[in-house]
């Protein structure tokens, strides 16, 4: 379970992972091994995230899939038998997520505690958090790092430990600077999958004897800005070409300047961003959704 990860991305991944393995090597015993990145409480616990994702997903919903799980909180072993039935698909949703919270503009630091320190915390602190020995940027593994914040401390984020990833100057820039923390992490999660190429290249550089060349990492065509936007909009989002015609987009756009003013900032002087502006088009369109199922607006297709 990585730093980036919320409950929802950790349990999809682990579905997804022992449904490939039931589907490649049925009838095989299946041991799952889960390490926790971060997630830690303001009592240096795991946070409820983590705990919910070992005690109530492993052990209560995925165990009967399994031979034997082995966690932080310890390990677990299936007495009656492993099952080969394993769902491809889960649907998870946040329980707490209140919907008038979009229209109001109060976005919480979801999952993400905030205490009061003062300074940022070096980054000897944060790598210590991460459990790893030299600060990286958690992308791409390059070095030198910067200290992100998750939400600025302009838009109200704190100097929290919790409240920090380790960025290259590259990505630092790219991150967005919305009031949401969890949008944050989930950016994170999304510039990882897209820089895995980089990684396993880094990683065949250090030990080539166990780590394919994965060779040149294809050539993406920048774009123009807006074409940038629209493809993280559909590729983190999940937009469709429905969501960016007719009446609903001009309606859209006229949220997406109230979200843009209201819950985001800039960093290193950028005055545009693609994942801030994409996440601003996001929550502009969940704001026109939540009207229209108000009867106050039309609701997007």
């Amino acid at each position: 379970m990585r730093v980036e990860d919320n409950f929802e991305r950790c349990a999809k991944r682990l579905v997804e992972m022992v449904a490939f393995a039931a589907r490649t090597e049925p009838r095989k015993k299946r041991y799952l091994y889960l390490d926790v990145q971060g997630h830690k409480n303001d009592a240096g616990g795991y946070d409820r995230d983590a705990y919910e994702i070992v005690k109530e997903f492993l052990i209560g919903f995925l165990m009967p899939y399994l031979t034997e799980v082995h966690t932080p909180l310890g390990a677990f072993r299936n007495n009656k038998g492993q099952r080969e039935d394993v769902p491809e698909v889960l649907e998870i949703r946040d329980p707490d997520e209140r919907p008038d919270e979009w229209l109001n503009l109060e976005m919480r630091v979801r999952g993400r505690a905030q205490d009061g320190r003062r300074s940022r915390p070096p980054l000897s602190m944060i790598a210590d958090y991460l459990g790893v020995e030299e600060p990286a940027c958690i992308i791409c593994w390059s070095t030198p790092v910067h200290r992100a914040h998750a939400v600025p401390d302009g838009l109200g984020g704190s100097n929290d430990v919790r409240n920090f990833a380790p960025l290259c100057e590259e990505h630092h820039r790219q991150a967005p600077d919305v009031i949401d923390a969890e949008s944050f992490w989930s950016w994170i999660d999304y510039a990882c999958e897209k820089e895995a190429g980089k990684r396993l290249a880094l990683m065949h550089k250090v030990a080539p004897a166990l780590i394919p060349d994965p060779g040149p990492e294809p050539v993406r065509p920048a774009g123009t800005f807006f074409e940038q936007v629209r493809r993280e909009l559909v590729e983190l989002y999940g937009w469709v070409e429905s969501d960016f015609e007719g009446l609903a987009w001009s309606r859209v756009l006229d949220d997406f300047y109230v979200v843009l003013e209201q819950a985001t900032g800039k960093h290193f002087g950028v005055d545009r961003k693609v994942s801030t502006y994409a996440w601003a088009y996001n929550v502009a369109k969940k704001r026109v959704q939540l009207r229209g199922l108000a009867g106050d607006d039309t609701s997007l297709a």
